[in-house]
C-alpha cells in the first residue's frame, strides 16, 4: 500500500499504482481545490506540486509520485497565512468564475521558486499551458508581479 505525502501529512493510499493523483486527491482524500479539467493535462487546472515543481495530476499516476512530496492548493497557504500567490490573486481580484484558478495559481508559485523576479516574457510561458475560459491572463500576469514584490 503506498504512502503519499501531501500537504506534509502522510496518508496510506490503498489503491492500484496507476491511478491518477488527481482521484487520489478529490476522491479519496476530499481535497477538492485540484479541479479536473482535461484530462490529458492540456489545461493546467488539475496543478499540483511534486518535490516544488508543478506537474498536472490528471496524469500523474501514484506510481510517479510515490516517493514526492505533494502540495495542492491547500497546502500552498493558509487564510490566516496565504501564500503571497494567494494574497496577490485576492490583492488583484483575479478571478473571475474562478474554476482553472487553483491551477493557475499552483503554476504561478512554481514559476516564482524558479524565477523569483519573472520578466513578462518568463510568466507567459510559464502559464502558457493554464488555460483561462474567462480571459483573466492580464490579471494573472499582474497577479504573478505582485507575488514576486511580496517574497
Amino acid at each position: 500500500m503506498p504512502v503519499l505525502t501531501i500537504n506534509a501529512t502522510q496518508h496510506d493510499i490503498d489503491l492500484p499504482e496507476d491511478t491518477p493523483l488527481l482521484w487520489v486527491l478529490r476522491d479519496e482524500l476530499g481535497l477538492l481545490g485540484t479541479r479536473y479539467g482535461c484530462g490529458a493535462a492540456l489545461c493546467g487546472c488539475c496543478t499540483v506540486h511534486a518535490d516544488g515543481r508543478a506537474m498536472r495530476s490528471c496524469v500523474a499516476t501514484l506510481a510517479d509520485v510515490a516517493d514526492a512530496e505533494i502540495t495542492t492548493i491547500e497546502g500552498l497557504g493558509t487564510a490566516a497565512v496565504p501564500h503571497p500567490v494567494q494574497a496577490a490573486w485576492l490583492e488583484i481580484d483575479v478571478a473571475q468564475c474562478g474554476y482553472c484558478q487553483s491551477g493557475q495559481m499552483m503554476q504561478a508559485a512554481a514559476l516564482l521558486r524558479e524565477i523569483p523576479r519573472p520578466s513578462d516574457a518568463d510568466i507567459d510561458a510559464a502559464m502558457s499551458g493554464n488555460l483561462c475560459r474567462c480571459g483573466t491572463y492580464s490579471r494573472v500576469r499582474a497577479a504573478i508581479h505582485r507575488a514576486a514584490e511580496m517574497i
